[in-house]
């Protein structure tokens, strides 16, 4: 192999090696405080109001117990267990719930995530990322799914 050629090599090797790195989800720490779930619940919420939405909201540790529940007056009944599924899917996949619903509407390729026990294929659920660890995930549910994840988003920001 020539000096050139090896030279590639490792460039490519270091390309692939860094990319795989940056992909990879961050890995578990602690779990999160209930002021710090209270606070990314309440922002969930300050999202859902300021649009007119009514939401369930739940905030679970890395394990998926949950740590905080709310549900917004009016919220329709089956949200509230959805919510808190969303968030025990992201905490539990180390990833958001759409990556689930995207790979399922993508076509043949999505069907298997339905097998996956626990996985939740619907825009809502967030892991939470403290200190570059996933101290546990928020799952939102009331509306369509991209309000869901609309508000879940809002509280995913107050940890940044």
């Amino acid at each position: 192999m020539s000096r050139y050629s090896a030279l590639l090599l490792i460039c490519l090797l270091v390309l692939v090696a860094t990319t795989v790195t940056a992909q990879a989800p961050p890995p578990y720490g602690p779990s999160i405080s209930l002021e710090r779930a209270k606070g990314a619940a309440a922002a969930a919420s300050a999202e859902a109001r300021k649009n007119n939405w009514n939401m369930a909201i739940a905030v679970v540790d890395p394990d998926g117990t949950l740590v905080y529940y709310e549900k917004m007056d009016n919220t329709q009944t089956g949200s509230a267990k959805v919510a808190v599924d969303k968030a025990r899917s992201a905490a539990l996949f180390k990833r958001p719930t759409k990556a689930f619903q995207d790979r399922l509407t993508s076509g043949n390729a999505g069907l298997p995530v339905l097998a996956v026990e626990g996985a939740v294929p619907v825009e809502g659920g967030i892991p939470l990322v403290l200190d570059g660890h996933i101290v546990g995930a928020i799952g939102v549910s009331g509306d369509s799914s991209d309000h869901d994840g609309q508000c879940a988003q809002a509280g995913v920001d107050t940890l940044k």
